[in-house]
């Protein structure tokens, strides 16, 4: 892209994350001069872009007009977000607001050879019903679990397309549509830093709560990554004190008494051996997945489900005060969708950073939970294909 189309694409993404922003706002993030960004605005009005709505308030002198993205533009992001068992999927405009409510599909990417022709399938009946002409979908942004390689589109522990091609390229050619993908725990971690907890704040961990335990690391205001792209595997921490036997092939992972999947398994145990719980009657219903029936439990105060969650929580806590020693974040958020079961994370694992980390360093942290929760991996998966676009 040349300068000029660069700049329209960063004016985009700039009113996209922060809405609705003047000028003076434009020129500072855009780090371009006031002239030509007022030059660059306009042409996108004409377009069709970006519309103006009304004044900034009064600082004194004459008030300033404010630009956002036109919210009766037709273009439109297909989000995805994976874990192992559950895909969801949804349709923003580029207001993020939902033209196509989320839609799920029971997947088990682990251990399904069909998985990826599923997927396609299942994004292909839901995009033909949502009526959008192709020509109008800018891209499909995805989240999975796994080592991602973002540039070659290849998810290295997940999702193998039968001919052998890389996922990103499978994916494009059976969808004509362009693909962005990256790991749920950095785009959970993203989510927070444009929409969430994150926003303005330049050191933070975030932890992905789900069927696994990940996390999302912010530093000096930007995602980090590591030297290769896989920094941030906070469920492999060996701190498990069992002999279980993880996912990735090594005994002792946090995962593996932390995950969700764990935590509903336990409760089916503990449950056959006669424990009482509400989760009894809740397990029978088949036509909705277990974690979120495990959640609602906890969420409704069911005593054996709070104690399995405060146990995994205490467990999740002992590492996150590793990470405080380590790296010294001014906060931490829970997100991902075990931040749905609200505050019967905070006390247990604030008990841990007490029990387990230097004072003079905890203080300096504050643990707070995701007001984005399951969303977070959604939204910021639609951000992906915002990033990628030239808006031409």
């Amino acid at each position: 892209m040349d300068k000029g189309q660069l700049l329209r694409a960063d004016l985009i993404k700039q009113l996209y994350y922060r809405h609705p922003l003047s000028l003076t706002d434009l020129s500072r993030l855009t780090q371009k001069s006031l002239p030509v960004v007022t030059k660059a605005v306009n042409a996108l009005i004409q377009e069709g872009f970006i519309e103006e709505q009304g004044l900034a308030p009064s600082t004194g002198g004459r008030r300033a007009s404010l630009f956002l993205l036109n919210p009766k533009l037709e273009k439109y992001v297909v989000s995805v977000a994976m874990d192992q068992l559950i895909t969801r999927m949804v349709i923003y405009d580029l207001s993020n607001k939902v033209v196509l409510p989320v839609q799920s599909l029971e997947l088990s990417i682990a251990d399904d050879p069909a998985a990826v022709d599923k997927l396609i399938s299942f994004l292909q009946d839901h995009i033909k019903a949502s009526g959008i002409p192709f020509e109008n979908l800018l891209g499909l942004g995805i989240g999975m679990p796994g080592f991602i390689s973002r540039e070659e589109g290849v998810n290295h522990s997940h999702l193998k397309p039968r001919d052998g091609s890389r996922l990103g390229d499978y994916l494009e050619w059976h969808l004509k549509l362009p693909v962005f993908m990256d790991n749920d725990s950095s785009l959970i971690a993203l989510a927070e830093l444009r929409f969430g907890a994150a926003v303005g704040k330049r050191d933070v961990m975030v932890a992905n709560i789900g069927w696994g335990t990940g996390l999302g690391m912010i530093v000096n205001g930007q995602l980090y990554r590591g030297s290769s792209g896989y920094a941030g595997e906070f469920s492999h921490i060996p701190l498990s004190k069992t002999n279980n036997l993880c996912s990735c092939g090594k005994r002792g992972c946090l995962e593996v008494e932390t995950s969700l999947l764990v935590m509903t398994e336990r409760a089916k145990a503990e449950i056959a051996s006669g424990a009482a719980s509400s989760m009894q009657e809740l397990f029978k219903d088949k036509s909705r997945n277990i974690d979120e029936l495990f959640l609602e439990a906890a969420s409704n105060r069911d005593p054996l489900a709070v104690s399995i969650l405060s146990d995994a929580a205490f467990l999740i806590g002992k590492g996150l005060a590793t990470l405080i020693h380590i790296m010294n974040p001014e906060c931490i958020v829970l997100s991902g969708r075990g931040a749905i079961a609200g505050k019967i994370l905070l006390p247990p694992i604030q008990q841990a950073i007490n029990e387990f980390c230097i004072p003079r360093i905890a203080d300096q942290t504050s643990i707070v939970l995701s007001e984005l929760a399951a969303n977070a991996e959604l939204l910021a998966a639609a951000s992906l294909v915002i990033e990628h676009s030239s808006f031409g």
